[in-house]
């Protein structure tokens, strides 16, 4: 068998295990409900349209045209009473708008007379996108790379501690199963983010927020969001490496927090600089190349707009070089600890180890 044909097995494997397990499910279930929460909720709370009544013919084109649901009634006592009865928000009664307790500001909004409006940037990104959508990338990135690559250190470890790590490396080299593990975090990361995305997509046209200003939110943020795809991918196996070195250098669960503090700063820091740095051009260029927060900073800047062309492309091309590296010598010193069931491994023991076998 060829350790293609190998890795195959060994992510089938794996694949099979996580599917089936019930801390992965409801974590799933757990983020499809707060996609919906967030794109769903908002518009229901928001009751709607705002209804107002009028007498027929009195500037019901006016009020339509501002997106408010019109109701025409006979005369202004009618008007007067739908009102109090709550049976409408607004009434527009001889040029006065009646309102019960509180001031209907987009019907006053619909009937009052808008000065011309010249933008001097018109392609300016709207001020509430240009803090949430960095914060989505990040939170994104941040909460399934800590959550799968913690899953995968946690396998790791329950198979050295249950000795069936010793069946496995009989069957397969070591550099196989970490192939393997990592292949399929990665399958299993971008099938959570995929099925959360087109949840959250769902979600925006049920409510009718997806637009902003006229503009569909979501042709918006599509450029930016094909690009965090690959950088997604390309930067979770980074890390599921790293994760994985960290589940083979401990023989107990409780051992994993000691020896991955170097992975979860990894995983951190690009998430809070992304945070508190998104709208410092100069930080944000250099994290756009810097491996471990490229993946969030580069698709932020494709989103406002920072980056230029052939950026992304450079940027991912230093990511999948990084990438390649980290998985060389995560192979090594997985080979290197994998077997060693005497408490904690050193990096460089690790290290060492692996050249004896090689020998």
């Amino acid at each position: 068998m060829s350790n293609w044909e190998a890795t195959r097995l060994v992510t089938a494997r794996e694949l099979k295990v996580k599917i089936r397990d019930k801390t992965f499910l409801i974590s799933t279930g757990f983020l499809l409900v707060f996609a919906i929460l967030g794109t769903v909720v908002p518009s229901l709370i928001g009751g709607g349209a705002t209804s107002v009544a009028v007498v027929t013919g009195a500037a019901t084109e006016q009020l339509t045209a501002a997106g408010l649901e019109v109701r025409e009634v006979a005369d202004a006592a009618e008007a007067e009473r739908l009102v109090r009865d709550g049976d409408v928000d607004s009434a527009l009664v001889g040029g006065v708008v009646l309102a019960l307790d509180d001031e209907p500001g987009d019907v006053v909004s619909a009937l009052s007379v808008s000065p011309e409006v010249r933008l001097l940037d018109p392609d300016a990104i709207n001020p509430g996108l240009a803090f949430l959508v960095p914060y989505l990338f990040a939170m994104v990135f941040f909460f399934t790379s800590l959550m799968f690559g913690l899953q995968i250190a946690q396998s790791v470890t329950e198979e050295k501690q249950t000795r069936i790590v010793e069946i496995l490396v009989s069957s397969v080299p070591p550099r196989v199963l970490l192939a393997g593990k990592v292949l399929a975090g990665a399958l299993l990361a971008f099938g959570q983010i995929g099925l959360l995305a087109l949840v959250a997509i769902a979600g925006l046209r049920l409510s009718g927020s997806e637009q902003d200003n006229g503009v569909s939110l979501l042709n918006l943020l599509a450029p930016a969001i094909a690009w965090f795809l690959p950088f997604f991918v390309v930067g979770f196996v980074l890390l599921a490496a790293m994760w994985a070195v960290a589940g083979a250098l401990v023989s107990r669960q409780e051992d994993i927090n000691s020896v991955s503090t170097p992975v979860q700063l990894a995983v951190m820091l690009p998430f809070f600089g992304t945070i508190f740095l998104s709208d410092n051009k100069p930080a944000m260029t250099i994290m756009s190349y810097i491996p471990f927060s490229a993946p969030i900073a580069m698709p932020v800047r494709l989103f406002t707009g920072d980056a230029a062309g052939w950026e992304p492309f450079a940027s991912l091309g230093v990511l999948a070089l990084a990438a390649a590296g980290m998985l060389v010598i995560a192979a090594r010193l997985y080979e290197g600890s994998l077997l060693r069931t005497n408490g904690k491994t050193s990096l460089g023991a690790a290290w060492r180890s692996s050249e004896k076998l090689s020998v």
